[in-house]
């Protein structure tokens, strides 16, 4: 029995009709129709091996765009060698990619509708009819489209031609060539069309070449957006938009957990063609594809019948490519492809319909255009035959919350097993040009990066006077880091510790933690805030010193606008011990503020080193004040502080997740010139476990309480004597020698250091308080988790001491005899 061509409801209804040209394929085998709500065209034509909104097998939506590319490589011959191939977003991205490939060595670009802060676009257009009709061009080589060789430029469907002369006529303008080559799955313009890009080529001086599966037109009458919009409305109003999960959907007993698989992404490969995509990419992804498919076969389990791999949005190469290895691999009896769309398109269940169920659910990428709907076609399938599993694919940007909630919720109910798998977002790393005095000056600086582009925070909480890194590959194994940073190879600022990720058990202490010390830590924010404005400055510019002494400066913020009506502006800048503090950063603050106003923020003291860092490197800077308030500072090195007792700030517990999502900052001479911020990362991944905004609400909301007895003590301390005594450095160069280490720089004292020391170093032991209570229950289970004794000692002026493992040779013993480990 032949099959219902799946344009069949759509044509009868609205007299739409498709005519082919002579040669080529059938129209009718590459396309059905379907309905949208679209004031601007009423149908679709939906693609069978594009794997956008129909399920394809991966083998056959890769092999029509790379024999699209060898056919353009027959086409331009040598000239193929200096081509450069551009795809349109969101539709053509992956299609794009697969024709650089069956062209060979060529870079590949596609237009996004992401844009990047600091990356300055390369050229944009319309594309009139779309649903989102915006792109924008933004390779990290702004010279990949400035070259003279033939551009390809790559779309699913060549329907008017006026988006691609939009395209031409931009990238025209900025950079003429001679030859254009446009691809497409169908070419459906009409004759008027046709003559016009016959026309534009004529004025341009320029060849234009075209190739195609199948050509053809479309047949419309005249009411067609009228009677689409009242079909539209009709069955909008009729359709559910998810169905009951079939028997070939989730099991009786209901859909299972999602389960996350790390594909061990390649590093400096980009998730996409947004940025630009190289031959020397191309190989390392090809390389990398057998083990990232024996990971994702591992996370599937026993093979299953029938598996989608789902893309999202303009991310298609990537899962396209992770779909095909899988279906050659024999990993499930049947694989297909398809992908999220922003595009929404009524959903009808017939045979003779293409888009036959939907899902929608939320953006779940921070779009620049807000949020909105996001849709994911034939998915389901009323009949039984659904997908025994889905392999969702999204990039890091869009691994949030929202993702949870929204599309993967939504797919959880209709299959046996949801699978994720998240390709690390690619940043380019673009700057502007360096300036060639010698010394950089304001003009050249950046603007301060703000939430929710970067960090957690709202953006009137902080601004980062940082470089985003985001994109940066700069993670390095704990211990190989220790061990150059100690064998004085490298510097610790110059690498980043892999993020931390807490267990559930170490979870549910830090929720207590936060229970038990939030009235107290808000006490002692209102009483170095108090302090701060009776005896620095009436307006601080309140700058933190990133990343522990920012979620003190938010909340010193807050408190100022609580209990005075003020709005205190609050930056965060990088301090590096050994390095000093971020020079251009200063200059930021000097240029937009007065620095007698400048008030430095850090979340405690431990030893005093970077007190006495700041104070060196503010030397040579005239006008700011190089003393340093903090909100505890049990070492006893500042004068302007919350407490000087070394209790459990829960921020301290945790890293980035309880700072904005931002990392540790980072100085390295190849990333950081001379008219640059120093720079971190922002681990949107991470949104999931981000607990930043819920621990400064938390603590926040006991302000009430705590304001009478701020009052009180902060009589107290402005009648006292403050004075400094040092007597944490005392105390560490006492550890230092009486245990063998020799470097004070190994022994973290306090409370925060020592659960640092723990989360991102190589810790030796830990000295504790006897006796010492609940402040230490996380350091605790920290220690026992690996594998680090924790020694009760008498007279310690600090809750706990952290002890870094020092690197001496075996047999060296410390002052107690006792053997000092070596690496």
């Amino acid at each position: 029995m032949e099959a219902v061509w799946s344009g069949t409801w759509v044509a009868e209804r609205l007299g739409v009709s498709l005519e082919d040209s002579e040669g080529g394929l059938r129209l009718t085998e590459l396309l059905g129709l379907a309905l949208r709500r679209n004031p601007k065209r009423a149908h679709l034509l939906v693609s069978q091996v594009l794997g956008k909104h129909v399920p394809q097998s991966p083998r056959t939506v890769y092999a029509a765009g790379y024999g699209l590319g060898e056919r353009v490589r027959a086409l331009l011959g040598e000239d193929g060698a200096a081509a450069v191939v551009l795809g349109y977003a969101e539709t053509a991205t992956g299609l794009g990619h697969c024709v650089a490939d069956g062209l060979g060595p060529a870079p590949y670009l596609h237009s996004t509708r992401r844009p990047v802060p600091g990356v300055r676009a390369a050229g944009g257009f319309e594309e009139a009819h779309s649903h989102a009709t915006s792109h924008l061009l933004l390779p990290e080589d702004p010279e990949l489209l400035a070259g003279s060789g033939p551009l390809v430029l790559v779309d699913d469907e060549f329907s008017t031609g006026n988006t691609v002369l939009n395209t031409i006529r931009d990238l025209h303008a900025r950079h003429p060539r001679s030859h254009y080559v446009v691809v497409a799955l169908v070419d459906m313009r009409s004759p008027a069309d046709r003559d016009r890009l016959t026309a534009f080529a004529a004025e341009l001086g320029a060849r234009v070449d075209l190739i195609a599966l199948a050509s053809g037109t479309v047949s419309l009458p005249d009411d067609v957006l009228t009677k689409g919009r009242a079909l539209v409305e009709e069955h909008e109003a009729l359709a559910e938009d998810v169905p009951a999960a079939g028997p070939g959907g989730a099991p009786a007993d209901g859909p299972r957990p999602v389960s996350r698989v790390d594909l061990n992404w390649p590093s400096g490969v980009p998730d996409g063609g947004r940025h630009g995509f190289t031959p020397a990419h191309r190989t390392a992804l090809e390389a990398a594809l057998p083990a990232m498919t024996a990971q994702l076969t591992a996370a599937l389990g026993a093979t299953p019948g029938r598996v989608l791999v789902l893309g999202n949005e303009e991310l298609m190469y990537a899962p396209l490519r992770l779909a095909k290895a899988l279906e050659e691999a024999g990993a499930a009896r049947e694989v297909r492809f398809s992908t999220t769309t922003r595009s929404p398109v009524l959903a009808v269940d017939d045979p003779g319909y293409a888009i036959r169920t939907r899902l929608v659910f939320p953006a779940h990428d921070a779009p620049a255009d807000g949020p909105g709907d996001r849709y994911a076609y034939n998915v389901h399938s009323t009949d039984g035959a659904g997908f025994d599993a889905v392999v969702a694919v999204v990039d890091s940007a869009g691994d949030t919350p929202e993702l949870h909630t929204g599309l993967l919720a939504a797919l959880a109910p209709h299959t046996g097993h949801v699978v994720l798998a998240v390709v690390p977002s690619y940043t380019p790393d673009r700057r502007e040009p360096k300036p060639t005095m010698t010394e950089p000056t304001e003009p050249t600086l950046r603007e301060p990066l703000r939430g929710p582009a970067f960090s957690s925070y709202a953006p009137e909480d902080v601004g980062w006077l940082l470089q985003d890194f985001s994109g940066v590959e700069l993670e390095a194994p704990t211990e190989e880091r220790e061990e150059a940073i100690q064998a004085g190879g490298a510097h610790y600022a110059e690498s980043l510790p892999v993020e931390y990720q807490p267990s559930p058990q170490y979870q549910e202490l830090y929720g207590s933690a936060l229970a038990a010390s939030a009235a107290r830590v808000a006490r002692a924010v209102g009483t170095v805030t108090e302090t701060v404005l009776a005896e620095r400055s009436p307006s601080p510019v309140l700058v933190s010193l990133a990343r522990a002494g920012t979620p003190v400066g938010v909340l010193m913020r807050r408190w100022a606008r609580a209990r005075h009506g003020l709005d205190l502006p609050h930056y965060a800048v990088s301090i590096v011990r050994g390095r000093g503090i971020d020079a251009n950063a200063l200059r930021w603050l000097a240029a937009h503020h007065d620095p007698a106003d400048v008030v430095f923020v850090d979340g405690w003291t431990g030893k005093g080193a970077i007190t006495r860092e700041l104070r060196e490197a503010l030397a040579e800077f005239e006008g700011f004040n190089p003393e340093i308030v903090v909100l505890a500072d049990p070492g006893s090195c500042v004068d302007t502080y919350g407490t000087r007792e070394d209790f459990l700030i829960p921020s301290a517990c945790l890293n980035s997740t309880v700072s904005g999502l931002i990392s540790r900052t980072v100085l390295r001479s190849d990333l950081v010139g001379p008219a640059d911020f120093h720079g971190a990362k922002f681990y949107r991944e991470l949104a999931g476990a981000d607990v930043s905004v819920a621990f400064v609400d938390t603590v926040a909301a006991h302000f009430d309480e705590v304001a009478d007895a701020v009052d009180e003590e902060v009589k107290e301390l402005l009648a006292a004597d403050r004075t400094p005594t040092w007597e944490g450095w005392a105390a560490v160069e006492r550890i230092s020698e009486e245990y063998g280490i020799h470097d004070v720089n190994l022994v973290k004292p306090g409370v925060g250091e020592t659960t640092r020391v723990l989360l991102r170093r190589v810790p030796w032991k830990i000295l504790a308080q006897r006796g010492a209570g609940a402040d230490l229950d996380h350091v605790r289970l920290l220690a026992e988790q690996r594998g680090v004794p924790v020694e009760e000692v008498d007279g310690l002026p600090y809750t706990c001491v952290g002890l870094i493992h020092p690197r001496f040779t075996r047999g060296a013993t410390g002052a107690d005899g006792k053997a000092v480990a070596s690496k």
